[in-house]
């Protein structure tokens, strides 16, 4: 079979033809050989305007144009095409489009999207390597099938989002991520740097009116900058405070308790009794192992500052048992009421947190448990993962390009044929 007879199989190019093939020496090749495939327009087809899309008649001949598509049994392809110029009776003299490639790109549609779907399991500088590009082929390929879905994808229909923050780089740098976490559809929605409230606000802005009108459950966790643009665009939304952070912030105050404590018993001269225990606090009970368990119960047999406060960590996992937000809400004040009498600080800094955001961590129960950060912390390990793969981006547009390709779900260009 021909190999004309093949790329009108699988890569048909309508109002053009292939013309002549060839297998040419390249010694920049790895195996030394290319493939060149010229294009020739059809007879009597018109060119397309690149401005306006009309047909046109020919005004005259630029000089040939190389585009790099799909290598084929590991050796390159490149078509090759004498690109017209159009006498477009509303735009002028115009070069016209090339219906296989995108502007000015001397990579093919195709072999963007061959690049940008091996680019979703393994790093770019991998893919780079692999198929004999450079790093910035990969990255404008990807790019190019990213801009394409965030122009075709459907933003309707959302019910419910989560917010959270990560950070990208050294120095305190984050990125605010926006998630749609319906159940049907769980994907990421938008990428702003910083986390501030302008941050947030271009998601709205992104969004617009209609599609926020459906939303009715936003996720996040209590970060001022959050709660407030939140309050501002979606006061009908049942706003969920992360249950995930609530246990952190606990967790972190009990480890400053054992940590105070245990410097307080050695200076004082005491036995070293939480000597080796901070995981013994911080893991769930069915995740210690059989040493910390016992370690665990010999602990808690004193009467200790760190003892008390692990006890009351505890009892406030009751709280999630609860069904209905009334008398989550009375156990929940019962609960804080016995912190704010104790004499242990910084549990006694988290009860006031949970006072104030009494209402939104109630809200969770109000929407019969459906939704929780649990969901965005998931999606957040997927980012972190993509940041590990890639050892670092050198841009922040080109962190923008790597997650809405990994996590945004969205739709790629219309091909005749799936290379990868």
């Amino acid at each position: 079979m021909l190999l004309k007879t093949l790329l009108n199989r699988v890569h048909p190019v309508k109002g053009f033809v292939y013309d002549k093939d060839q297998l040419v020496i390249d010694e920049a090749q790895p195996n030394g050989y290319r493939i060149e495939v010229a294009i020739r327009p059809r007879r009597g087809s018109r060119g397309i305007c690149s401005c306006c899309g009309r047909c046109g008649p020919t005004y005259d001949h630029l000089d040939q144009r190389r585009f790099d598509f799909v290598p084929l049994w590991g050796i390159a392809v490149v078509l090759i095409y004498t690109m017209r110029r159009i006498d477009c009776r509303h735009c002028g003299v115009k070069v016209e489009t090339a219906p296989w490639a995108s502007g000015k790109s001397p990579v093919t549609t195709a072999m963007a999207l061959f690049l940008a779907r091996w680019a979703k399991l393994l790093s770019w500088r991998q893919v780079a390597e692999v198929f004999r590009v450079s790093w910035d082929t990969v990255y404008a390929a990807v790019s190019s099938v990213v801009g394409y879905g965030l122009t075709h994808r459907n933003l309707s229909g959302i019910t419910a989002i989560g917010v959270d923050e990560v950070a990208y780089a050294k120095g305190h740098r984050y990125a605010t991520l926006v998630y749609q976490i319906d159940g049907h559809l769980r994907r990421l929605l938008h990428v702003s740097e910083g986390r501030t409230v302008k941050s947030l606000l271009r998601f709205f802005k992104m969004l617009g009116k209609q599609p926020a009108a459906s939303i009715r459950y936003v996720c996040s966790d209590m970060w001022q900058a959050y709660l407030k643009v939140i309050a501002r665009k979606l006061p009908g939304a049942i706003h969920i405070l992360d249950r995930y952070h609530i246990v952190a912030n606990l967790n972190r105050a009990l480890d400053r308790v054992r940590a105070a404590e245990a410097k307080r018993l050695k200076a004082e001269g005491y036995e070293p009794y939480l000597h080796r225990t901070r995981w013994c606090f911080l893991k769930r009970k069915e995740n210690l192992s059989a040493n910390q368990s016992l370690r665990l119960r010999e602990v808690l047999q004193y009467d200790l500052k760190t003892v008390r406060a692990y006890l009351k960590v505890q009892a406030f996992q009751w709280l999630w048992s609860y069904r209905c937000p009334t008398w989550a809400g009375k156990y929940l004040d019962a609960w804080c009421r016995d912190v704010m009498r104790s004499r242990i600080d910084p549990l006694k800094q988290v009860a006031r947190s949970l006072r104030r955001h009494r209402e939104l961590i109630l809200n969770w129960f109000r929407a019969k448990k459906q939704f929780n950060s649990g969901i965005v912390e998931g999606l957040n390990a997927n980012v972190k993962l993509r940041f590990r793969k890639a050892y670092g981006f050198r841009t922040f547009n080109a962190i923008e390009v790597a997650l809405y390709h990994q996590l945004g779900c969205l739709p790629e260009p219309e091909m005749a044929h799936r290379f990868f």
